[in-house]
């Protein structure tokens, strides 16, 4: 796979923000800040400039605390155990306005959101969404792994006579072109916690949940892998990385 870098006429300046061990609300009200910041800037903007650098976008990467996120198409009976059991194993439950079915947020995995004016890259969803799955596999590339796309399933996966394994979710919501939501790449993810739900809705036998950490045979942390993902998505996107 050769490397297109998106083509603009300036870096694009984008804010990183780290964040772990909080609740899932709280990233929540903290992305729609940062989401509502930038479409105010656009909308300030009388002749907006889509080459104009000096609107800020942002990535924010977490580590969450255990938490199941319910996308716009999901379905109730994707949810294996009770949702009041899921409440009293720890487990918070949020039903949210991105993309796709349900999935897994929580320590070991790198959830990264998006907040990006799509209008300074391209206006084009599938593109944007592909070029994150591309990040995704140009960080695995560095463990020496082969990772996939899968025609008609979103997502980074791994594929073997063992079966097909997702390593990373991607749903995402747009609102003026403002992009919300992200990605949940498995690190060394407890993927005994996927057990509880039908991860993303897709029940195929042949197909499971993995992470960096189990395909390597190591144990990795978040620190290690940060550094690579960002370098990913600043190469991916064209992207001047602020901190």
């Amino acid at each position: 796979m050769q490397l297109k870098q998106e083509s603009t006429k300036s870096l694009i300046n984008t804010q990183i923000h780290l964040i772990s061990d909080v609740s899932y609300q709280s990233v929540w009200d903290f992305q729609m800040t940062l989401h509502n910041q930038l479409k105010n800037q656009k909308s300030a903007q009388q002749n907006y400039d889509k080459s104009n650098s000096s609107i800020l976008n942002h990535i924010v990467i977490c580590e969450h605390l255990p938490v199941y996120t319910l996308g716009t198409s999901a379905k109730r009976q994707n949810i294996i155990k009770s949702e009041s059991q899921l409440q009293e194993d720890g487990f918070e439950l949020f039903d949210i306005n991105r993309g796709g079915d349900i999935t897994y947020h929580g320590p070991g995995q790198i959830t990264g959101y998006l907040i990006f004016d799509l209008e300074l890259l391209y206006r084009d969803i599938h593109r944007y969404v592909s070029n994150i799955e591309l990040a995704i596999i140009l960080v695995l590339r560095e463990y020496g792994l082969d990772p996939v796309r899968v025609t008609g399933l979103t997502g980074v996966w791994l594929m073997d006579n063992q079966g097909m394994r997702k390593i990373c979710a991607i749903g995402v919501h747009l609102s003026r072109w403002v992009s919300l939501h992200g990605f949940g790449f498995n690190v060394s993810s407890d993927l005994s916690h996927f057990d509880n739900i039908i991860p993303c809705g897709i029940a195929d036998r042949d197909k499971s949940v993995t992470s960096l950490s189990k395909e390597i045979g190591r144990d990795i942390s978040i620190a290690e892998v940060r550094p690579i993902l960002l370098e990913k998505l600043k190469l991916v996107f064209n992207l001047k990385l602020l901190k």
